[in-house]
């Protein structure tokens, strides 16, 4: 069986009839993956506490626990700040909000062209903070 990418799965969910058809026919291509799985995987290629990044990421170290342990799901923003406290790369940062169910960064709009770039610079959060302040934009945490 050939291995279908996202593209095959968009055209062929657009053409079924029957949801039920598709769900059961391709239910091996869903993620199943939740936030704190993806989150643990990728802390565990970092070098750093979970103090040290809760520290950096903006966030307490209860929440960053309850975030780990899935007993809590981040909004975007809390997980944006979670990857500039991992110092995550721009792929990592989109496929990690892309399993996380939400929107990658879009460079056309200010604030995210902000966040990417401070992502991609490994940039504090402190200093994306005050560049998005600067441009009268929303903070991240």
């Amino acid at each position: 069986m050939d291995r279908k990418n996202t593209d095959d799965l968009s055209q062929e969910l657009m053409s079924e009839a029957d949801i039920d058809s598709y769900i059961k026919e391709n239910q091996s291509y869903f993620t199943d993956r939740n936030v704190a799985e993806l989150l643990t995987e990728l802390y565990d290629h970092q070098r750093i506490s979970k103090a040290e990044l809760a520290r950096r990421s903006g966030v307490s170290e209860v929440y960053l626990h309850q975030l780990f342990s899935g007993r809590r799901k981040p909004s975007r923003d809390k997980l944006l700040c979670l990857c500039v406290g991992m110092e995550l790369t721009v792929d990592e940062t989109q496929r990690l909000l892309k399993e996380a169910a939400y929107a990658q960064l879009y460079p056309r709009i200010k604030r995210e062209a902000i966040i990417c770039h401070g992502i991609a610079h490994h940039t504090p959060l402190e200093e994306i903070n005050d560049k998005l302040f600067e441009e009268n934009e929303k903070a991240l945490c």
